[in-house]
């Protein structure tokens, strides 16, 4: 089982009143950000998993986040629930399930070619390079990227030409999706298709 759910109005979010259903914990962690806007995204995803965690599972109190080796979340008392979080100038994300799961969503912008060479493989670039929007097609193989490595913890990690390879061969699918309204694209990785 697993469910997604995306904020794509965060300038609606009212943010003392969002602060005010965040864990202590989440509230210092935001409090870190400068810019008004990334403590809006981020109290947004936090929101979104809240109400996972309501709708699935009825779990009502404001989850505490305890970490993995390199720094993955995981919810404090409830080892058998996954969740992954995200945000971007035009949405936040979180995707709440009963096994391992990731999720990236990232806004539409350009790429330099020394970040295209860095991050994808031979076939991902020809890829990239021949699409009719090349700036589309990076972000969707990068939110594809960044879901794999959020599902296994790992962070960003120098391999990144191989990982969506490496994934595949796990037998990890992606489901991705953009949206049109506002210029983002979102995937989310999971070792179902449902």
């Amino acid at each position: 089982m697993k469910k997604v759910y995306v904020n794509a109005r965060l300038e609606d979010l009212d943010l003392e009143r969002a602060f005010s259903q965040l864990s202590e914990q989440r509230r210092q962690y935001l409090l870190r950000f400068r810019q008004e806007r990334s403590r809006r995204a981020g109290a947004a995803a936090y929101l979104l998993l809240r109400q996972g965690l309501h709708e699935l599972f009825g779990i009502d109190e404001a989850p505490e986040f305890a970490f993995g080796e390199h720094g993955k979340p995981y919810l404090t008392g409830h080892p058998d629930i996954y969740f992954s979080l995200s945000h971007c100038r035009e949405a936040a994300a979180c995707i709440v399930a009963t096994e391992p799961v990731g999720i990236d969503v990232e806004s539409l912008r350009s790429f330099s070619p020394a970040l295209l060479e860095r991050t994808m493989n031979e076939a991902e670039t020809a890829t990239i390079l021949a699409a009719s929007e090349p700036r589309r097609a990076f972000i969707r193989l990068w939110t594809q990227k960044e879901a794999y490595l959020k599902l296994t913890g790992t962070g960003l990690v120098d391999e990144l030409p191989t990982v969506l390879a490496t994934a595949a061969a796990a037998g990890y699918v992606f489901q991705t999706t953009e949206c049109c309204e506002k210029p983002f694209i979102m995937s989310v990785c999971s070792s179902s298709g449902d």
